[in-house]
């Protein structure tokens, strides 16, 4: 079974920028990119515009944008597997990686696994009809396209993240509907009321999307009320899931300290988790920004940890 230095687990803004970082600092690091468990590059990839990434004032689109990435960590020297993680062992050192086809031993690990946004299975909504086709499931990564301007956005969801995106969709929609299947919403108090008193915010109580439809984008959706089962079509020019997001930490099976929400749990300010030479970075420790520039940011910031534990181990075994 082959050692390694640094293995990095997941692909994206944070797995690339770490393997950057790494690989110029000759670490030789070696990427799991996933393959069944999500597209190689992450959410990115199922991104059509990025706007808002620093250095292209035009705009990028998400596989693009990854693929620069993956090239410039290879241009270093990184070794990429296509394939997912199954397992590891982190209770002895070196770390043991199981992956589909490939399993090696690791000095130190970065895991930058992302998390996967919570979608409903409303018809139009799914892979190879409107996803990513004016259905979305970040307002602040999506909401600023021009399909969405001055037209009906439907937000799905109740609590602070759903009126959070909501409020930021007021800058660029004509009108934000909340949709939310229940008489209350389960957001904060002050939230809650932001969303009720904004001039450009109507709530659906006690209803659902029932279908999403349009020509090449999103055009109008079926709105169902719980309560009377009555059907009404709107036009529509956009629908935003915002009921949360999954971290993808299954496969560490409790060998890492979690938070409450599943959320990798690193040492504030740092990459650091409760394992010695395990480090996390991008979504999968980071449920408030989620963002490619913040994700990037932290993958650097888990390289030179990483190279920094690893000098450090080499500095004790040659004293």
């Amino acid at each position: 079974m082959e050692r390694h230095k640094l293995v990095i687990i997941g692909s994206g803004p944070a797995s690339y920028t770490a393997a950057i970082y790494a690989a110029r600092a000759n670490l030789e690091p070696v990427i799991y990119e996933g393959y069944f468990a999500g597209p190689a590059g992450g959410q990115l990839m199922t991104t059509t515009e990025v706007e808002n990434f620093p250095g292209f004032p035009d705009g990028i689109s998400g596989p693009d944008l990854m693929d620069r990435f993956r090239k410039q960590a290879e241009k270093f020297g990184t070794k990429f597997f296509t394939e997912d993680v199954q397992s590891v062992d982190l209770s002895s050192h070196p770390f043991k990686v199981v992956g589909a086809e490939y399993n090696c031993q690791a000095d130190s690990l970065i895991i930058a696994t992302g998390a996967t946004a919570k979608r409903l299975d409303i018809p139009g909504t799914r892979d190879g009809e409107f996803w990513q086709k004016g259905v979305t499931a970040c307002a602040v990564c999506d909401g600023a396209a021009p399909i969405f301007r001055n037209t009906d956005l439907y937000v799905i969801g109740g609590g602070d993240t759903a009126v959070e995106e909501a409020m930021f969709l007021t800058k660029y929609g004509s009108k934000v509907f909340i949709v939310h299947r229940r008489s209350e919403l389960r957001a904060s108090k002050i939230m809650a009321q932001r969303a009720k008193s904004h001039p450009k915010i109507e709530i659906l109580w006690d209803s659902v999307i029932e279908k999403v439809e349009g020509d090449k984008v999103v055009r109008s959706v079926t709105i169902k009320n719980l309560n009377t089962s009555r059907l009404d079509k709107r036009d529509a020019g956009g629908v935003f899931f915002a009921i949360g997001h999954q971290p993808n930490t299954g496969f560490l099976n409790g060998q890492i300290e979690l938070l409450e929400n599943q959320y990798i749990k690193v040492v504030p300010g740092t990459s650091q988790t409760s394992v010695h030479g395990v480090f996390a970075a991008g979504d999968v420790q980071d449920f408030v920004y989620r963002q490619a520039v913040s994700a990037a940011g932290s993958g650097c910031i888990a390289a030179l940890e990483a190279e920094r534990y690893i000098a450090h181990q080499h500095h004790e075994k040659s004293c």
